[in-house]
């Protein structure tokens, strides 16, 4: 990196004050040097995504100016943005489910170009180019949220972007393909192009970066050479305080089953597999991207039509359906919150208390709103969601506050199983410490949980024990204090030594 090279992207003074008054951003200036990976660093509502938004022309700011080439513009629509040079891959990518990968890869290009020959070669050469294969003619919506956004990522470099922004992309991700994503990073600033990196992972901002912006409650409270800093300071700096988590205490064992699952299984998803979840326990699965840790949740909660088995909550047999479940006390927040979990046009109290009418409404026919509101302004309040008011929509929050929806709805209700994949992606380190700590008390009510998670620390960290998934059947079981990250990897790809006679103890195959 060349620290005297002018800026390839230049933002002086950058403000946003939203309708109602809301301040995004508060004169934001920063500076991304052609050929380096910039970080951009902040908690949740800092304005990561409102800075975004008016870099790729998505949204107007109020005052200040872009520079782009040392040059003023003024960007109306994306597609400028676009044609200009930059690609930004969003944490929710705008995907067309019903077209396949190779028509998403170049989606906006000449239609001449996504036909024929040709574009099969180059889509080739792209995934070479990552060491990440994909089926061409396969449509998008039967990819897994991990595979769409590495579909995200080969649009991005089909696009030939000089500056690419990436919004969160590895917070969905298992450790392989989170590696092919750096690898994919340093590649593409290798080869003299640009990329501002969004990202929750203070490890990865440090080995990726050469330099880093941090936001804080819109404005930048941190400029840094990445090598001139360390992770305690940019977490200090993105709390605005030290952050000191308590360790979690050692409980004893319950002997008291809450959930068990017999026999569960989905053709070509989900192998048959049995096992328990005590109460107070919080049950981690581990797995690489495709592994059935996901098909396991959604299977559990009657979300997969075609699968087969028993789940029996405190002995009661749990209907096969998502509404008898709910009924049942099993709570599920989905991977993919903006398709699975939310629905965007609602106010934020009716996200919360949707799948709770019945208990908010006389005879299940009159709606109690003043309940309702009650309920999500106390769920607001445990998981500290920054929101002007209860009846702002889901869509105007950022990406982590609508995480924090999707998990308090389920504080709106009795909950006795509760299901999480992938709980905290997109997630900054102070709010992960407050949604665990909103978990672990849960769990200390006698509810148990069962955790998916990509980053095996976090296993190791929240869970009481963990189950290993490879080809949608459990290979191994664990106790978190008794294992490392080393040996789940080497487990979920089979290179164990035993590693292969574990299943036939726990699934049938």
């Amino acid at each position: 990196m060349r620290e005297t090279s002018p800026p390839l992207l230049a933002l002086e003074r950058l403000a946003k004050v939203y309708p109602g008054g809301t301040v995004g951003l508060r004169g934001v200036d920063l500076a991304v040097r052609p050929g380096t990976v910039h970080g951009l660093l902040g908690a949740n509502g800092a304005g990561k995504s409102t800075l975004i938004r008016i870099l790729c022309a998505a949204a107007q700011a109020t005052s200040g100016r872009i520079l782009w080439h040392g040059e003023p513009v003024h960007w109306q629509r994306p597609a400028q943005a676009r044609t200009a040079g930059i690609a930004t891959l969003h944490q929710q990518i705008p995907l067309v489910p019903a077209l396949s990968v190779l028509e998403n890869v170049f989606l906006g290009q000449r239609a001449l170009l996504r036909r024929g020959a040709a574009p099969r070669r180059r889509l080739g050469l792209l995934m070479d180019a990552i060491d990440y294969r994909l089926q061409p003619d396969q449509p998008v919506s039967a990819l897994a949220i991990g595979e769409r956004q590495m579909v995200g990522i080969l649009q991005a470099l089909a696009a030939d972007a000089r500056l690419i922004v990436m919004d969160e992309p590895t917070a969905s991700l298992a450790g392989a393909e989170r590696r092919i994503v750096h690898a994919v990073i340093r590649r593409l600033a290798d080869e003299g192009r640009t990329v501002l990196l969004v990202t929750h992972f203070l490890d990865e901002a440090l080995a990726l970066t050469d330099e880093l912006t941090v936001l804080r409650d819109g404005a930048v409270v941190l400029r840094a050479v990445t090598a001139q800093t360390d992770e305690a300071a940019l977490a200090t700096a993105i709390a605005g305080r030290a952050i000191q988590r308590a360790a979690r205490p050692i409980r004893s064992a319950r002997a008291d089953t809450v959930v068990q699952i017999e026999a569960l299984r989905s053709p070509g998803r989900l192998a048959p597999c049995s096992f328990t979840v005590r109460a107070g326990e919080v049950l981690g699965i581990a797995g690489f991207l495709g592994s059935g840790r996901s098909e396991l949740l959604h299977a559990i909660f009657g979300a997969d039509p075609d699968a087969r088995g028993e789940v029996r909550v405190l002995g009661r047999r749990v209907p096969r359906t998502p509404a008898g479940a709910v009924r049942a006390g099993v709570a599920l927040v989905p991977e993919d919150r903006a398709a699975q979990a939310l629905l965007p046009a609602l106010p934020l109290w009716q996200n919360m208390t949707l799948v709770h009418l019945r208990r908010f409404s006389r005879w299940g026919l009159f709606p109690r709103a003043r309940q309702e509101r009650a309920a999500a302004a106390d769920a607001v309040r445990r998981l500290a969601i920054k929101a002007h008011d209860l009846q702002m929509s889901v869509g105007e929050l950022s990406g982590g506050n609508a995480q924090k929806v999707s998990l308090a709805r389920w504080l709106c209700g009795p909950t006795r199983l509760l299901l999480l994949d992938e709980p905290t992606a997109g997630i900054d380190i102070g709010a992960k410490a407050e949604i665990f700590e909103e978990i672990h008390a849960l769990a200390d009510t006698g509810a148990a949980v069962i955790l998916v998670d990509s980053e095996l620390k976090v296993l190791l960290a929240e869970a009481d024990r963990i189950l290993v998934m490879r080809a949608g059947a459990v290979v191994a079981e664990r106790a978190a204090g008794k294992t490392d990250e080393p040996e789940l990897i080497r487990l979920a790809a089979a290179t164990a030594p035993g590693a292969r006679d574990e299943p036939s103890r726990r699934c049938a195959q």
